[in-house]
């Protein structure tokens, strides 16, 4: 697995990351967790460095779970990311997590999340969702005494505007940017991802592959079962999903065309964005895992670059990527 720096200050990982997420989080339909083991070790044996993962995600399950399989002789392999910035308590099924970065929450949250981890660091420390009602100055303050403290190793945002990025970043260098950012959602090229190149900053794509659409696993919104996140997803509802399910066709028949999968056809696409880039894909199972490690081989011709640019420009994408409640907890508009 070719090996892609992020940031200025020494943290390498592997070209492509694994987000656990969907292992105990979001996704309705039986992810099994014997399965979901299975693939978190196949990932990290296969040689996945960067395994990402939140104390949300569950809530706290998928630290648990990530823990759990990491625990020994693997945990050295990896670099693992975990994630604070949510109010957690009296938390209530269906209803949103209010914000909360305060310096003693991400403390006290660092704390159980070393507990769950089964570690005594944190390689890769986010701030999951920019708190408007804390200065980001504050929370990188506070960041940074963990690092001096040698609980945490580096320092990433999520989802932050190209200008909370310099300000965080003039606080204490930040590693990793983590945002949407794949074929169907390219809002970051605008502004931020010059700031990161500006900085030196490493971006790390969540959703590469449109949590799940542009690998050809598209489902409607309204067929999806309750209590699965994506049924608020307006790109997969209504007409939108017709209009975007045409844009994939076209991913299709490249696939098909230089023999690759969909899947590592959105994935050799963001690898091919710049070296400072690392795609965490989700999946739950074996045969997933091994389809899009794959596309760490497919190299894409500067014609299907060109293409793929065409077909995928921005705003060619139907629907918000979020629905009102979540885009409001972003540091940047919706595109």
């Amino acid at each position: 697995m070719e090996l892609r720096k992020l940031g200025r200050q020494g943290l390498e990982v592997s070209a492509l990351g694994l987000g656990c997420m969907g292992m105990t989080f979001a996704y309705k339909g039986g992810a099994d967790e014997a399965e979901c083991v299975a693939t978190l070790a196949a990932a990290v044996d296969s040689g996945v460095t960067l395994v990402d993962t939140a104390e949300v995600y569950g809530p706290y399950e998928n630290e648990k779970l990530v823990g759990r399989v990491l625990a020994g002789a693997r945990r050295d392999k990896v670099c693992l990311a975990t994630k604070f910035g949510f109010d957690l308590s009296g938390s209530q099924p269906g209803k949103s997590w209010a914000l909360d970065s305060r310096p003693a929450h991400i403390r006290e949250v660092v704390e159980q999340s070393l507990l769950r981890l089964q570690t005594d660091r944190i390689d890769l420390l986010y701030q999951h969702r920019v708190d408007p009602a804390v200065a980001i100055e504050e929370v990188v303050g506070t960041m940074a005494d963990l690092v001096r403290e040698g609980k945490v190793r580096y320092l990433g945002l999520s989802e932050a505007s190209a200008v909370t990025l310099r300000r965080a970043h003039a606080v204490h260098p930040i590693s990793a940017l983590q945002s949407e950012y794949s074929l169907w959602e390219r809002g970051i090229e605008q502004d931020i991802l010059p700031a990161c190149r500006e900085l030196g900053v490493g971006v790390v794509p969540y959703s590469p592959l449109g949590r799940g659409f542009l690998a050809g696993n598209a489902t409607r919104a309204e067929d999806l079962p309750e209590g699965d996140f994506r049924r608020a997803q307006p790109r997969i509802q209504g007409s939108n999903f017709d209009a975007n399910r045409k844009l994939v066709a076209r991913v299709e028949e490249l696939a098909m065309r230089i023999r690759a999968t969909p899947a590592q056809i959105a994935l050799a696409w963001l690898l091919a964005q710049g070296p400072d880039v690392v795609p965490i894909f989700g999946t739950t199972r074996r045969t997933r895992l091994r389809e899009n490690l794959g596309a760490a081989g497919v190299r894409l011709a500067s014609c299907d670059l060109f293409l793929l640019d065409q077909v995928f420009a921005p705003g060619a994408t139907a629907g918000d990527r979020y629905n009102a409640a979540s885009l409001a907890t972003l540091d940047r508009p919706s595109s």
